[in-house]
């Protein structure tokens, strides 16, 4: 069954970090990832045309090829983090669906980083990868 995304954000991010950490794609690509650096993100889901509800702000801590923890936070402060990537609910709905890659929608404007674009940039097959693991979560968008 699908999971409502923000509804059940909670769930999402749950059922994501399983993917990640079920992909041997994703652990050889994250290899070295949050070594010597805070290889965490902060995904903020803005909203937009498509959805106008609340902020969503949705944490995972990544280490060496591996989702250490995984969870909805209520604000963007509510946790220390090394990154943030940030883009409007449409977008965020399309890279899900894989009709945007992380990276290009970085370099088209159409998500923000907060952090290293080098040390992204540098991991970008962990990138593809971890949006690859994000689309198969069975995910239902709001309309």
């Amino acid at each position: 069954m699908a999971i409502a995304l923000p509804d059940e954000a909670d769930e999402w991010i749950q059922a994501w970090q399983d993917e990640l950490n079920a992909s041997d794609a994703y652990s050889d690509a994250g290899s070295g990832w949050g070594e010597g650096f805070d290889g965490s993100f902060l995904f903020h889901i803005r909203p937009d045309g498509e959805y106008n509800g609340e902020d969503v702000y949705l944490y995972v801590d990544l280490e060496d090829g591996e989702c250490t923890d995984a969870k909805q936070v209520p604000e963007e402060d509510a946790v220390e983090w090394g990154f943030a990537y940030r883009g409007d609910y449409a977008d965020w709905k399309a890279l899900v669906h894989g009709d945007l890659g992380a990276i290009d929608g970085l370099m088209s404007g159409k998500f923000d980083l907060d952090g290293d674009m080098q040390k992204v940039l540098q991991y970008s097959e962990a990138a593809i990868v971890m949006t690859e693991n994000a689309a198969a979560v069975d995910t239902e968008f709001a309309h």
